[in-house]
């Protein structure tokens, strides 16, 4: 298959789930939950796909959640950031502020209130490996992150007229240059092949120190995501009662 959803588990037959839009194998593994569906693919044509069927499923909003490369040059690798728009390839798309709201209440009042910002999110369909086309960007948009989901996402939930929200964190800082290895093994379906990553450490040994770096970044993206995935848990936000 080659793209994946997690089914939501349903507290009652009247409340329809929150589908949560990532890109990448372990995000979609954080954010599952009670409630939740969980749609999720590396490649633009395959999570536009998966998210127009679960879409179709029935839902109550849909939240672009995972990583995000950081734009704005004060982010740390773990900065959380909930968007009030983004801007992309589809336009500005504006998220619910009610919604917004929730969430960066909830996730005000614990480990996360001092890496939380909101702001504008941009949204590009390749990854921007660069420091220099990151700050590119930011001049050009002013927005404090980018991903390559949260446009589909934010497209989609517009155009069946559903309340959108978008929680990223920080894992490569503005001021980052990833190495080639970092992307090497990305699939198509959002998961992660070793073989392609040693390949290219073996055509070029010195990008070793580099990867280890942007390990030592993700684990704190991840931390930050586990956090947040907690905290909105416990604060109901992924429940908004539409059904």
């Amino acid at each position: 298959m080659a793209f994946s959803t997690t089914p939501a588990a349903h507290a009652g037959h009247s409340t329809l789930p929150v589908i949560v839009v990532t890109g990448m194998a372990f995000e979609a593994r954080i954010a599952r939950g009670k409630g939740v569906e969980v749609v999720y693919a590396a490649r633009a044509d395959l999570l536009e796909r998966a998210l127009s069927a679960a879409v179709a499923r029935g839902c109550s909003g849909i939240v672009s959640f995972g990583t995000a490369g950081g734009l704005a040059p004060d982010l740390e690798p773990g900065g959380l950031i909930v968007a009030e728009a983004v801007e992309g390839p589809f336009g500005r798309l504006e998220t619910d502020r009610a919604w917004a709201d929730r969430l960066a209440a909830a996730l005000s009042t614990g480990p996360l209130v001092a890496r939380l910002r909101r702001g504008l999110m941009a949204a590009v369909t390749a990854p921007l490996v660069t420091a220099e086309d990151k700050r590119v960007l930011h001049r050009s948009t002013g927005a404090l992150a980018v991903d390559m989901e949260s446009h589909i996402a934010g497209a989609t939930a517009a155009a069946h007229g559903l309340p959108f929200a978008v929680c990223r964190a920080i894992v490569d800082p503005a001021w980052r240059t990833l190495p080639s290895a970092a992307t090497a093994g990305l699939r198509d379906d959002g998961t992660t092949a070793l073989g392609p990553i040693l390949r290219e450490l073996l055509r070029q040994p010195a990008q070793i120190g580099a990867l280890i770096q942007v390990a030592v970044d993700a684990r704190a993206a991840r931390m930050s995501l586990v956090q947040a995935r907690h905290a909105m848990g416990e604060a109901g936000v992924l429940r908004l009662g539409r059904g």
